[in-house]
């Protein structure tokens, strides 16, 4: 394995086999699962899955690791190896899992590919840093990220690590991000564009208040209005109204409700 290569990853591997079979008792994983592993590194996750999922399927990108892996796991019947980039590969199932430690450096970019996928997986288990995970849930302040996500997906941490857990000992807090897909969502497949439109309109200029940002949308009664039902400040900042909040904004310009 290229150790610089995986520095510049910013991968940090699970030290104990104990620990990667505890994530998986908090998994849903079973031997009815279909699941994919994202940059599996020495295999110690891989091992682990592959005793408790019908089919593991592990995407690594470092050549030299791919090797190792395949000639770890030679005999092993339920793993599938890919020597492939995890953002370029395309997966062809409708129903599957993922669980993965991924490289800090492209947490952002596998967690878009996840959720803006067509087929995304039904749920998936990513060891990821603290500060990104928050941000992708929308806590403590809610971001466009996470209202975009949530009418589709139930994220949550369920996991926090010790930094000694990894190796290298990272130099950040590491947790468990949970990401559920919602069945049946809470946005139609008609109102998708409507909705990510509005989202993107209101965060467009984060600087100002809300109220300003849709003064075109949204009459001085009917924010006020708003602001009394949905119990907000009514010059409150997009990052200040959680999700639900946003869902009635939503709520109300699809019906096009007049102010009292």
């Amino acid at each position: 394995m290229s150790v610089n290569y995986r520095k510049s990853l910013a991968q940090n591997f699970l030290r104990k086999s104990h620990l990667a079979a505890s994530l998986l008792d908090e998994s849903s994983i079973s031997l009815a699962d279909i699941v994919y592993e994202i940059g599996p590194g020495t295999g110690m996750l891989t091992r682990e899955l592959a005793k408790r999922a019908k089919k593991v399927i592990a995407i690594e990108k470092d050549y030299e690791l791919y090797v190792k892996l395949k000639k770890k796991f030679e005999h092993n019947d339920p793993i599938i190896l890919h020597n492939s980039d995890f953002l370029k590969f395309k997966i062809k199932e409708s129903y599957y899992k993922i669980f993965a430690n991924i490289p800090f450096n492209i947490t952002s970019a596998v967690v878009k590919k996840i959720v803006y996928a067509t087929n995304p997986p039904v749920e998936a288990y990513l060891i990821l840093q603290k500060e990104a995970a928050e941000k992708f849930i929308g806590t403590p302040k809610t971001t466009q990220f996470s209202v975009l996500a949530k009418p589709w997906f139930r994220l949550k941490i369920i996991r926090w690590f010790k930094r000694t857990d990894f190796s290298p000992v990272p130099k950040v807090d590491v947790v468990m991000l949970h990401i559920e897909k919602r069945t049946p969502s809470l946005i139609s497949l008609r109102d998708i564009r409507i909705y990510e439109r509005f989202i993107k309109r209101g965060f467009g200029a984060w600087k100002k208040n809300l109220k300003s940002n849709y003064k075109n949308i949204f009459s001085h009664n009917q924010w006020k209005r708003l602001a009394r039902d949905l119990e907000f400040p009514v010059r409150a900042k997009p990052s200040e109204l959680t999700f639900r909040q946003w869902l009635g904004l939503f709520e109300f310009l699809k019906r096009g409700d007049s102010p009292p």
